[in-house]
């Protein structure tokens, strides 16, 4: 009698003859995770079924081949780049274009937006209070992801901020503290530190440590974080210089501009007949402006000055064989797309964010200007050598 015949399975089971049991295990565990699942060895083992030596030996291979992301010491997650996620949409409110360094990091924010596939609003803030608060409102509307925030003043951060919380937009803040937003930019303390003490060794050096008068510029509008840059100033010079009076110290509002601390410090320097003046900013275009008021006067030999941010006008200034420029401390604003970018990724797809991130600072002079910023000469060629005073 002939027996029916087994009926045909509706589901393709593979042939055994031809399964790989590695490959097999492999896709059992990836199967275990879903989107942005977070699973230890146990549960893992629990279920694809595997004994945990051959669960954790698969996991580690996985991770290795970065088909997963090993987040702590017993805690795996699907890889990210096998999450296929949409394309975030950024909103960048930039501080202004008319400013060197602020064009440096809106061009490293545009081109590390660009490489990682995700769309970036961009907008100015045009240096204006009233502009930032107008910008997030942009950003509200537009129903951004994450909006990356560069705006100096200290007042309209709150104002901002709280245009973006309420409408559940997280913020990544540059330079200057925003509540509720990520930081990355400056250390400021320790900036002004290390240019305090290239300030004061610079005193030793030509006026055997003698000050007549300490001048700090600053800018009230960005608060007291960034303020403790001329904190960190001070201090530098005291630790080498321990003997200087607290009376010969002046705080001057240059408001980070060149043309405003030009001014200012001509008026100083009207009643002022300090021949041994330490200058510090809270950038390069306050004390280049401070600096020019000095050759106005015939005085520049009665001065010395470290700037903030090495900024490519100071590094011009600072090659000069007569500049009173002792340095500047960089903050290398061309890197901060990457770490930027990479901060809002990270953020938007769930993965832990350090509440502050600190740009590296250095102290460029004239000794390592042309090995640390050996371009300068093409940059200078392609803008027609133009001295561009700016700020950040």
């Amino acid at each position: 009698m002939k027996l029916p015949s087994k009926p045909v399975a509706t589901h393709h089971t593979g042939d055994p003859n031809y399964t790989i049991q590695s490959v097999a295990r492999a896709c059992a565990i990836l199967k275990c995770f879903g989107r942005g699942a977070t699973l230890d060895l146990g549960e893992v083992a629990l279920r694809s079924q595997l004994s945990k030596p051959t669960a954790y030996r698969m996991l580690v291979t996985l991770v290795e081949c970065g088909m997963l992301d090993r987040r702590e010491k017993n805690s795996y997650q699907l890889a990210m780049s096998q999450w296929h996620p949409k394309k975030f949409r950024l909103g960048y409110a930039s501080q202004s274009e008319e400013f060197s360094f602020s064009r440096l990091v809106s061009e490293s924010i545009r081109s590390s937006a660009y490489d990682a596939g995700v769309d970036l609003l961009v907008l100015s803030n045009r240096y204006s209070p009233k502009a930032a608060v107008r910008n997030a409102e942009v950003f509200v509307r537009e129903h951004v992801d994450l909006v990356i925030e560069f705006q100096t003043n200290q007042q309209s951060a709150s104002i901002v901020a709280s245009k973006l919380i309420e409408a559940d937009i997280p913020i990544i803040a540059i330079d200057i503290p925003h509540p509720g937003a990520h930081y990355y930019g400056a250390n400021n303390y320790r900036a002004g530190l290390i240019g305090g003490h290239a300030l004061a060794q610079a005193c030793l050096h030509r006026w055997g440590g003698v000050v007549d008068e300490v001048i700090l510029l600053e800018l009230p509008m960005a608060g007291p974080l960034p303020r403790s840059r001329l904190t960190g100033i001070l201090a530098g010079i005291r630790e080498v210089l321990p003997k200087m009076p607290d009376q010969r110290v002046r705080f001057i509002n240059g408001n980070g501009r060149y043309e405003i601390s030009l001014d200012v410090m001509r008026k100083h320097l009207r009643k002022s007949k300090s021949s041994r003046v330490l200058i510090g900013g809270m950038n390069d275009p306050s004390c280049l402006g401070a600096l020019q008021a000095f050759e106005e006067a015939g005085r520049e030999d009665h001065c010395l000055a470290v700037g903030q941010n090495a900024s490519i006008e100071a590094r011009r200034e600072m090659r000069r064989p007569e500049s009173r420029l002792v340095g500047s401390v960089s903050y290398f604003p061309e890197q901060y797309g990457d770490a930027v970018i990479s901060l809002a990724l990270d953020k938007l797809q769930g993965k832990d964010v350090p509440p502050a991130t600190f740009v590296k600072h250095q102290l460029i002079t004239r000794e390592n200007v042309d090995s640390i910023y050996p371009n300068d000469k093409l940059i200078s060629m392609a803008d027609g050598d133009s001295l561009l005073f700016s700020k950040r």
